[in-house]
């Protein structure tokens, strides 16, 4: 936990909650050790996506569908969402939330590797939310860039592994390691690309919000 526990639970317990079915699916997600994002996360995705109303949105990683189907509920009703699983026994699910959300029309759903599948996207995506395998979002950069269109939001969440990122990789596991370092690696490149303007927040597991400035 970034934050003092105490503080985290007393700004959750403000929040009003989501609808019933995103409280089905989160409580079932839970139930079932499948990771999907904190309520304090939740609650900033659906701020910036009310704030920006992204027409499009990419998202790499669906796990159950939850983040997917909190930004359709958010914002703008008429936006479309192309999110990416590459977990087989994750995808039906996914696949089956969307349709009892009455959300198939708004939500496609990529199968496979998310570094690979966005090589051959086309944009511009007004929002890209990333939350699949940290070792992989410095490879994801360059085209998370590529697709996102000027003024976008870039958002990547869990950079902050539990307060770990700041440790000495020795301080790491010798199975971590490399996952430490390319978190570093891409938190690096976030602050220091001219394309864009990122804040590193530490709510939650940590999350950047990035915007692609314009020329």
């Amino acid at each position: 936990m970034i934050n003092e526990e105490r503080l985290v639970s007393y700004i959750n317990s403000l929040d009003r909650g989501n609808n019933e079915i995103l409280n089905r699916i989160e409580k079932e997600a839970l139930e079932g050790n499948v990771p999907i994002i904190r309520k304090e996360t939740q609650s900033l995705l659906k701020t910036l996506v009310e704030l920006t109303r992204p027409a499009r949105i990419l998202e790499a990683g669906t796990a159950v569908g939850f983040s997917a189907l909190l930004m359709a509920f958010a914002g703008d009703k008429n936006s479309k969402i192309t999110t990416i699983e590459n977990y087989e026994k994750r995808i039906p699910v996914a696949k089956e939330n969307f349709k009892l959300a009455g959300m198939e029309d708004r939500i496609t759903l990529l199968p496979g590797d998310a570094c690979e599948i966005m090589k051959d996207l086309e944009g511009p995506f007004d929002m890209i939310f990333i939350d699949s395998a940290k070792g992989q979002y410095i490879h994801m950069l360059p085209d998370a860039k590529r697709l996102l269109s000027t003024g976008g939001l870039l958002v990547s969440d869990n950079v902050l592994q539990d307060g770990e990122v700041i440790e000495s990789r020795f301080a790491v596991t010798r199975r971590n390691r490399t996952i430490h370092a390319r978190m570093r690696d891409y938190l690096y490149e976030l602050k220091h690309d001219e394309e864009l303007e990122t804040s590193i927040i530490p709510i939650g597991d940590g999350i950047t919000i990035s915007v692609k400035k314009g020329q």
